[in-house]
């Protein structure tokens, strides 16, 4: 299917979310695999828990699907998407594009490839034996990776901030939505991505650069939160919001999920090779804050989608199609992988509940049903676009 004139950039969220998928069904294996030896579960760990036929086999396997599942779905997207952008820069819409509030969906592009870094880490992680034996001598290509990540993303901001800054064009009319902060969720996207090496990493040359490069496009992320979300609040309070972007309301969703992961690293680096002891308890306040806010902002968002029928429109029903309701899969990608973090670092961490007991279950359920719900709503929306 070629688009052309009618392709946008928020095309690159389908991808963008099933990659986010992939990456969640890593945190069955993360969290429930034993690893003390390292990080994060790596093939190692993992197939001798696969083989020996037990409960934890049975989730294992089914992760293990879901990861090369959706990994498969998000590189086809990616191609397709890349090959449908590269002939829309050649249209009429993309010179309209670029003059237009709308030019900030370009950040969907240094979003969807940095997911990319991400995807790849995971599939190596999992499926390449003895790989952590020299996993140092790939932080450094990580690292390379972000940066132009990155730099992509920072050339499309300054240009769009300093167009609207000497023309004074930015169309107020147009924002009664949250779609802006796209650019917030690229650059906290590429924050947590530097986050990994400088939490992880033995060389501190390589901690410091990586929580360098989490606290820069972190902080920028932060700056950037508080002036597009008064704005966008001020708007739709007094236009109502746009519809067809009413899914942006969960936009924060994904943004909180990813800068407070990035905290949590960069708290474990600072704890590795800056002799800085880390609190436990920091990582229960942290966590539960930010989980109260993502179940505020859910609430609202679903409330807001209810009343003015945008599930019936955009999701069930066939003829409507609008490649900004992609940008409901994320939303319950972070809704999920944030909601284990909370679980395991926040509680688990903090012994306020024992590691596989029935209460450590119980509270997994509801953040599962999210996953499942995404993951319905990814291919209802997958087979309406004909991907």
């Amino acid at each position: 299917m070629t688009l052309r004139e009618k392709f946008n950039p928020m095309c690159f969220l389908a991808s963008l979310g099933a990659g986010g998928l992939s990456v969640s069904f890593f945190m069955y294996l993360m969290f429930l695999v034993p690893h003390k030896d390292t990080p994060m579960a790596t093939f190692n760990h993992i197939f001798p828990e696969l083989i020996k036929g037990t409960w934890l086999s049975f989730i294992i396997a089914l992760a293990l699907f879901g990861i090369i599942l959706f990994s498969f779905f998000h590189f086809k997207l990616l191609i397709w998407n890349t090959k449908q952008f590269n002939l829309y820069k050649k249209s009429e819409n993309y010179k309209t594009l670029i003059t237009s509030n709308a030019e900030i969906t370009l950040m969907t592009i240094p979003l969807t490839y940095a997911m990319t870094i991400n995807v790849c880490f995971v599939l190596g992680a999992v499926f390449v034996p003895n790989l952590w034996s020299i996993v140092e001598y790939m932080f450094p290509f990580a690292l390379l990776g972000f940066v132009i990540a990155g730099y992509y993303a920072l050339k499309i901001v300054f240009t769009y901030f300093s167009r609207l800054l000497v023309t004074g064009d930015f169309d107020f009319t147009k924002n009664n939505n949250l779609s802006q902060m796209i650019s917030i969720f690229a650059l906290a996207m590429v924050s947590v991505g530097f986050a990994a090496p400088g939490a992880m990493s033995h060389n501190i040359v390589i901690n410091a650069l990586g929580i360098f490069g989490a606290i820069f496009f972190g902080s920028f992320a932060i700056l950037l939160l508080i002036i597009k979300i008064t704005m966008g609040f001020k708007n739709m309070f007094e236009q109502g919001i746009s519809l067809e972007a009413s899914p942006s309301l969960w936009i924060i969703l994904p943004i909180l999920t990813l800068l407070g992961i990035m905290m949590i690293r960069v708290s474990f680096g600072l704890d590795h090779n800056f002799d800085s002891n880390m609190s436990k308890s920091s990582l229960f306040t942290l966590t539960s804050t930010i989980l109260s806010i993502q179940i505020i902002f859910g609430i609202l968002g679903y409330k807001v989608m209810k009343m003015n029928r945008y599930f019936e429109t955009y999701v069930e029903e066939e003829k409507t199609r609008s490649s900004v309701s992609f940008a409901l899969i994320c939303p319950g990608v972070a809704f999920f992988v944030f909601g284990m973090f909370f679980i395991n670092f926040g509680l688990t961490f903090n012994e306020v509940i024992a590691k596989y007991s029935l209460a450590y279950f119980l509270l997994m359920i509801p953040f599962i049903f999210i996953q499942y719900k995404t993951i319905i709503y990814f291919f209802k929306l997958k087979r309406k676009f004909n991907f």
